[in-house]
């Protein structure tokens, strides 16, 4: 198991499709994960540290473990099939959860936990970025700065009111 960062969101151009990407810790592979919409604003949320009014779903489960007196000590990237990520939610207990990724890592964000992948999936999915092309991370990483979780809503459309 490789040690993950989230290096945030973003909306994938021409697709309009999410997509959170992750980084291996001490090496050059980025992960790219397509995601939907809510869980991108969960992402987001969480990444700028906004408290909703209400707990979003994310939140409650953070809740709720927290309630049990349980940790939620690790997530795990453990997997990719048919080109769908799984994961694990590990707990203190030594109990694991599948999970999917998306969820996983909007609640490792609320917790605090290490998110890790497991090489093959680094392997199989992960885009290498060498050093030289650190311009390309910074303006990504400038495009994250600019970002809200309100880009992640679908447009209703034209105001239907005169």
């Amino acid at each position: 198991m490789r040690a993950l960062d989230v290096v945030g969101v973003r909306v994938e151009m021409p697709s309009n499709n999410p997509i959170v990407l992750l980084r291996e810790r001490g090496g050059d592979r980025y992960l790219p994960i397509w995601i939907g919409a809510p869980e991108a604003s969960a992402i987001a949320f969480a990444q700028q540290g906004v408290v909703p009014p209400r707990p979003l779903t994310h939140d409650l489960l953070k809740d709720v473990i927290e309630a049990l007196g349980r940790t939620l000590t690790e997530v795990r990237i453990v997997e990719m099939r048919d080109n769908v990520y799984y994961a694990e939610l590990v707990f203190d207990s030594g109990q694991k959860v599948s999970s999917r990724t998306s969820d996983a890592i909007a609640l490792a964000l609320r917790v605090g936990c290490p998110i890790v992948g497991d090489e093959a999936v680094l392997d199989s999915g992960g885009v290498p970025v060498p050093d030289e092309d650190e311009d390309e991370v910074e303006k990504f990483r400038e495009f994250l700065d600019q970002i809200t979780p309100e880009d992640f809503e679908s447009d209703p459309g034209p105001d239907p009111r005169p």
